[in-house]
């Protein structure tokens, strides 16, 4: 039973005795003791007041002492106003150390067949350009949320929607045909969504030149842009792919096998992957086909050019296009018909879409189409909306080939995790190959805390200096201590000391232990409300204010020196459970931790 449990019980029973009252369990407030009171859990005594007929403080004395006197896991306490402070005694700590100890998965809920079904939608890249800084946030949140969500028992099918068709496609596809010789990936020795990036690129170039050229003979610029022969190319590329030329169609599946190839690289240097990809050429015409179903029926209506809308005005909302008049799609339709395409591959219950800022009112007006076109998770569906990263040096422009690259970012984040961990000494005594496989998770480790630590609603800026640091709030400092424990737990092993399965009782704990398996236990709750509030940060904050409290702990007792036998089983088995809980919150976030540094 729960500490917590026991506690509400106990002082229903206190109620009772002293002033002849029945209350509910949902009478009974208990939080955490305040920091700057001794006690660890607070019983709020204001609702016993009517029963008691006394003022606060006496209602307080009067049902701790009966606490004190009748229930064992009470060891003392203190009346503060109208908030009685309890503290627990050391062997229900020690029995709650134990129950974690016994428990290879604390605080994981496993899913079963009938749990809900969660597809989680992220990444979603266009194959004109690699995946960059914003894409790194996205896929960290994404799959950081897939790992929560099944964690708190729900199945989850992680799912990405690749934008592989369009006019920003075609332009990289006739850049690559003019200026491009025929080169490869293989022949160039670069990825191939970094090939096809540059292409998209040296496009923007030759269409601005075009466009000044035009402008200079006298044109305004928006005739400019819409004579450019260039554009006019490739809008007439976009027509035929449309109509499925096959010259167009096997350059566009050639070039995109390519970027699909870059993009693999990425995401599993990145730890990420995908149950099932959805590719936007294959969905959009399934929503076109709803969308005509719609029109049917009435949901949608027909104007006088041909292009198809829906009247949102009573949701307070205006109106949405959804085919054109030339009868092409929009956003809009495409994501109406992926949502066909998945809802007739997985029995799905709930959908979240991990998608930037940008794009909330889209989401707010996918849900109302997809509940009017009866589909039942539709008006639930969660739009797991995050704010723009930069880095110090500002905003990222991807025609002007600005943009921080994830390929690079990753690799300097290795590459400064190497240098900063050489400086410290962190390195010495390794094998090459045992530096190198360090600084990799060092230095992803860096990267995805740093991002994932900040609440996903918030604009960021990630600072690459700062999030490699080895103290504060970073995840090589969480790395460091969980390596830190694994030495310790060594060099027990080396001494021929054994952890039991079971910690002997019996023995008085300081405040600061006390505190450390309360915070184990918290752990539950942390997964549980990172879940229900869909927020990542929650359990990253929870890491690093466990390896603080740790550190400390650390710090003021001995461990492997302690003479007391029992006392110093008990730092080992306290210290080994800090490390699984560690290493339990991280690998939820995507993050490894070393054994050794």
């Amino acid at each position: 039973m729960k500490i917590e449990d026991k506690l509400t019980a106990s002082v229903i029973d206190g109620v009772k005795k002293l002033y002849g009252a029945e209350i509910t369990p949902a009478m009974v407030q208990l939080q955490k003791t305040k920091k700057e009171f001794a006690g660890h859990l607070t019983v709020v005594v204001f609702p016993f007041l009517k029963l008691s007929k006394k003022g606060p403080e006496q209602t307080g004395q009067e049902i701790g002492e009966y606490l004190k006197a009748n229930e064992p896991a009470i060891a003392d306490y203190n009346v503060i106003k109208g908030f009685l402070n309890l503290t627990i005694a050391s062997d229900v700590w020690i029995d709650l150390l134990n129950r974690i100890h016994s428990d290879a998965q604390w605080g994981i809920r496993k899913a079963d067949e009938k749990a809900p079904l969660v597809m989680i939608e992220y990444s979603s890249p266009n194959t004109n350009k690699p995946l960059h800084l914003g894409h790194v946030r996205n896929n960290l949140l994404g799959n950081a949320l897939a790992n929560i969500m099944a964690a708190n028992g729900n199945r989850v099918v992680k799912t990405n929607i690749v934008n592989d068709r369009g006019i920003h496609i075609c332009k990289s596809m006739l850049a690559w045909l003019k200026y491009g010789n025929g080169e490869t990936p293989e022949s160039s020795g670069k990825k191939g969504d970094h090939l096809i990036g540059d292409y998209y690129v040296a496009f923007d170039k030759h269409y601005k030149a075009e466009v000044a050229e035009l402008m200079e003979k006298g044109m305004s610029k928006e005739e400019a842009e819409a004579q450019s022969p260039l554009m006019q190319e490739a809008r007439e590329m976009l027509r035929k792919w449309e109509a499925g030329d096959p010259e167009v169609r096997a350059l566009w599946e050639k070039m995109n096998n390519w970027v699909y190839a870059g993009f693999d690289e990425t995401y599993k240097m990145m730890g990420v992957s995908f149950d099932k990809i959805y590719y936007e050429s294959n969905t959009y015409l399934e929503g076109k086909k709803k969308v005509l179903e719609g029109l049917e029926k009435g949901i949608f209506y027909r104007k006088e050019d041909g292009s198809v809308w829906a009247d949102l005005t009573p949701e307070g909302l205006d109106q949405k296009l959804l085919l054109r008049a030339d009868g092409t799609s929009v956003y809009m339709t495409q994501d109406i018909g992926t949502a066909e395409q998945r809802f007739a591959d997985y029995p799905i219950d709930k959908m979240i879409y991990v998608v930037g800022n940008e794009q909330n009112y889209h989401f707010q007006v996918l849900s109302i189409l997809l509940d009017k076109l009866g589909f039942e998770w539709g008006k639930d569906l969660v739009h797991f909306s995050y704010g723009m990263v930069e880095l110090p040096e500002g905003k990222m422009k991807s025609r002007e080939g600005t943009v921080v690259d994830a390929d690079d970012l990753m690799e300097a984040m290795i590459q400064t995790a190497k240098e900063t961990s050489n400086e410290l000494g962190k390195l010495d005594g390794l094998t090459q190959e045992e530096a190198d496989d360090i600084a990799r998770i060092v230095g992803l480790g860096a990267l995805k805390y740093f991002i994932l630590k900040v609440d996903a609603r918030k604009n960021m800026t990630f600072n690459p200096k700062e999030s490699i640091d080895f103290n504060g709030n970073t995840g090589p400092f969480i790395q460091y201590t969980y390596a830190r424990i694994q030495s310790i737990l060594r060099k027990a092993a080396d001494a021929g000391i054994t952890i039991p399965a079971v910690i002997p009782a019996g023995m008085e704990l300081t405040a600061k232990e006390e505190g450390l398996i309360q915070m184990l236990a918290d752990f539950t709750a942390t997964v549980a409300q990172a879940g229900t509030d869909y927020n990542p940060s929650i359990l990253a904050n929870y890491a690093y204010d466990l390896v603080k409290e740790y550190n400390q702990f650390y710090h003021d007792f001995s461990i492997l020196r302690e003479e007391n036998e029992a006392l110093k089983i008990f730092r080992l088995a306290l210290s080994q459970n800090v490390g699984k809980i560690v290493k339990e919150a991280m690998g939820l976030l995507g993050i490894e931790v070393p054994e050794r540094m």
